[in-house]
């Protein structure tokens, strides 16, 4: 397999981190603001922040080494958290064990900024831009930076079924070899709860590499997949015609607003976080629109409390920013709610697993540590490793503090009207 022209033009290439590669101009005021206001919420924790000009401050806990304090506050002044994830990606601060410094972070969140400050968001945190809305051209452009990077990049940390969300484990702590019959697990449980089975019209929308829909085509269904990397799609083809399946799986390089038909079941892995709460509404009415009468649609999703989902969901995050443009969790209230004012579907289950997903983002990221030389030998950057560092790490703390989870939701329609009920 070829690296990828994407990964190419976009990891080596200095210009992709301007704000990573100059600490930005801030007024001294704000920069003095910013260093009390860190100093006195990190104080306040179970962490252990060690300055080269001064004292330990916190709790005690995971070792948070601040190398350049100046630069750091300076980043924080200007772009607050998404200054702090930069801040790491210059190499600026550092932690041996990162996971447990950011989980300490997720898990008390809400009291890093003072509730006046909190009050006062929309003054001082970044919105997000309108070149990432989730509109049809938007989501192409959104999923192409993350997914089209290099089927290489992805290869190297994931197992052997390529599958990119979280797995379903027997039991913790678990090994990297148990990962495919981890990720086989969870596929099961998503086919299971749609009721897919020999001869279903099955609909994937978000393809991946195609693991899920060799799997229902093992069962015996006839599977229609979309998505919007190229990249993706021309493995996930691969795949399904060296296993055979060819004639049962149509992969299409489509917008999930673009596809037409009926199916008996939908299934969708981890596809509703790159909606964006503007589309929510679109997006459910169109899984009503492509559901037979009685059909059943299986979604996994990630989720965070529905609190912080309201808090944040105008906000511009770091991982917006770096990893997933466009991208915004939603909460199971937030489903619920808009299922039941914009269509008939009702959300009849769901299943929460977020232990299992901190596990599955752990051993990626123990994998990529591991092959940080042949990511660097694709052509990613010291500042593109350090950059996916951080994200696996993140998304693993936010899992492990609760702050975010992942369920299984159940969608069914109604069932079709039988005319010897209907009243004469």
């Amino acid at each position: 397999m070829n690296v990828s022209a994407v990964a190419r033009a976009t990891a080596i290439d200095p210009v992709r981190w301007p704000d990573v590669a100059e600490v930005p101009r801030v007024s001294p005021a704000r920069v003095l603001i910013a260093e009390r206001l860190v100093r006195r919420a990190l104080s306040r924790l179970p962490l252990r922040v060690r300055r080269p000009d001064g004292p330990d401050i916190g709790l005690g806990g995971p070792l948070l080494e601040l190398r350049d304090p100046r630069a750091f506050h300076r980043r924080v002044a200007a772009h607050g958290l998404i200054g702090f994830g930069e801040s790491y990606m210059a190499g600026e601060w550092e932690a041996e064990d990162l996971v447990g410094v950011l989980t300490v972070l997720a898990a008390h969140i809400a009291e890093l900024i003072p509730p006046p400050l909190q009050r006062l968001r929309a003054l001082w945190a970044g919105r997000q831009p309108t070149s990432q809305r989730n509109t049809p051209d938007g989501s192409r452009e959104n999923i192409h930076r993350h997914y089209d990077l290099s089927n290489d990049l992805f290869g190297l940390f994931l197992d052997e079924t390529l599958s990119y969300s979280s797995a379903l484990f027997r039991g913790f702590p678990a090994s990297f070899a148990a990962l495919p019959a981890a990720q086989h697990r969870k596929i099961d449980q998503l086919l299971d709860l749609a009721g897919v089975g020999p001869g279903t019209r099955l609909l994937e929308i978000g393809t991946g590499w195609g693991e899920l829909a060799l799997r229902a085509a093992s069962r015996g269904a006839t599977v229609v997949s979309v998505t919007l990397s190229a990249e993706q799609r021309e493995l996930a083809l691969r795949r399904i015609e060296a296993a055979g399946h060819a004639d049962a799986v149509t992969v299409l390089l489509a917008d999930y607003r673009e596809v037409t038909g009926r199916y008996d079941a939908v299934v969708s892995v981890e596809m509703i976080e790159a909606v964006g709460a503007e589309f929510w509404p679109t997006y459910f009415r169109t899984l009503e629109r492509l559901t037979v009468p009685g059909g059943r649609i299986a979604v996994q999703a990630i989720t965070m409390p529905h609190d912080r989902m309201l808090a944040t969901r105008h906000t511009y995050t770091w991982i917006q920013k770096y990893i997933f443009p466009g991208g915004f969790l939603p909460s199971t209230t937030a489903v619920r709610e808009v299922t039941e004012a914009h269509t008939a579907l009702r959300l009849d289950r769901c299943d929460a697993f977020g232990a299992h997903y901190a596990e599955t983002l752990r051993l990626w990221r123990e994998r990529f540590t591991e092959r940080a030389d042949e990511v660097g030998a694709l052509g990613f950057d010291a500042t593109f490793r350090r950059m996916w560092t951080f994200y696996l790490a993140y998304s693993e703390a936010g899992f492990r503090s609760g702050y975010l989870d992942v369920h299984h939701l159940l969608l069914t329609t109604p069932p079709p009207h039988d005319p010897q009920e209907i009243p004469s």
